[in-house]
């Protein structure tokens, strides 16, 4: 099982973060996830980088594989998205594991459209992919359907296309996305959910595809720090999906997060200054299947836990 490092977009700058990037590699990190908002969850927060932008210049300041969860079909035409994808991975080949996903009004609502409900939003996921795979084949594409394309085709495109990873919080989604995604991505949660997730994907045709991880933490030495720091920037995760995936504006996010209780927080961050404890949380997803973890810490302090992780954690799971 390799443990890569996530780059939070929504908390902080790019130039950061390619820094952090190649600090991770450097203290044992295997891969890095990159986010791809538009906003940010909290006006706490106040950060968005263009995701494909940084790709590109974290990648050439690295040697690690690289993923990235985006949402075709609403502020990217899937055929852009394409060609986002084949640049990629023409520049590093063999590094890059795109995965698609049905969005969020956080980040989509900024086209003006109307924002669907789930199950049209699942149904525009499965065009945007297959759309997506026939221009990393070669085809020309003329689509008529959810979306419209026409007369599409990638004059850059790489020697072999990337795999393409769906992302699924549900068990439903899960079995949906399982007929066309190549692997599975999804978050930290209870074993029992993630049991019914992993479980779907494989009744959905995805038995054998690879799967990948978030896992959300707070660390910091003092316990009452790591605490806070969650609540502080990652109080949200306490929302039902449902709401999660409707809301609009940071605004919005803050108002229905302002009485959120720290102890509401797990299991969707683990909270703790025992490293041991998250080496112990991180080895247990093996167990379920996962191939690769990525580790999100919540707190601002990246530098710190980087080498925390990289010194305490990483040998545990080697």
């Amino acid at each position: 099982m390799e443990i890569g490092y996530h780059a939070s977009h929504e908390q902080f700058p790019p130039s950061r973060l390619v820094a952090a990037a190649a600090a991770a590699e450097a203290a044992g990190f295997a891969a890095v996830l990159s986010s791809d908002h538009f906003a940010p969850w909290s006006t706490g927060q106040d950060e968005s980088g263009f995701a494909w932008t940084w790709l590109g210049a974290a990648m050439a300041a690295t040697s690690v594989p690289f993923g990235v969860v985006t949402a075709p079909g609403y502020r990217y035409h899937p055929a852009v998205t394409a060609q986002a994808i084949a640049t990629v991975e023409e520049l590093y080949p063999g590094r890059f594991t795109p995965a698609l996903g049905s969005g969020q009004a956080l980040n989509e609502h900024i086209t003006g459209a109307v924002w669907p409900r789930k199950s049209e939003r699942n149904a525009r996921l499965a065009e945007c992919a297959d759309i997506i795979r026939r221009l990393l084949d070669g085809e020309t594409v003329d689509h008529d359907g959810r979306v419209t394309v026409r007369a599409a085709r990638l004059h850059t495109r790489p020697a072999a296309p990337p795999p393409l990873f769906a992302a699924a919080l549900s068990p439903g989604t899960a079995r949906e996305v399982a007929a066309w995604a190549d692997g599975l991505i999804t978050v930290n949660a209870p074993d029992a959910h993630l049991r019914e997730i992993i479980g779907a994907f494989h009744e959905g045709g995805g038995e054998g595809k690879p799967r990948h991880l978030q896992v959300h933490v707070s660390w910091d030495p003092d316990e009452d720090r790591a605490r806070g720091q969650a609540l502080d920037q990652w109080r949200f995760v306490a929302l039902p999906a449902e709401l999660n995936q409707e809301l609009e504006l940071p605004e919005q996010f803050d108002a229905a997060c302002a009485h959120v209780p720290a102890a509401a927080l797990e299991p969707g961050v683990l909270v703790s200054a025992d490293l041991d404890r998250h080496a112990a949380a991180l080895a247990s997803y093996a167990e379920l299947g996962f191939s690769r973890i990525y580790v999100h810490q919540v707190g601002t302090d990246q530098e710190r836990f980087i080498d925390a992780f990289g010194e305490r954690v990483l040998p545990q799971l080697a």
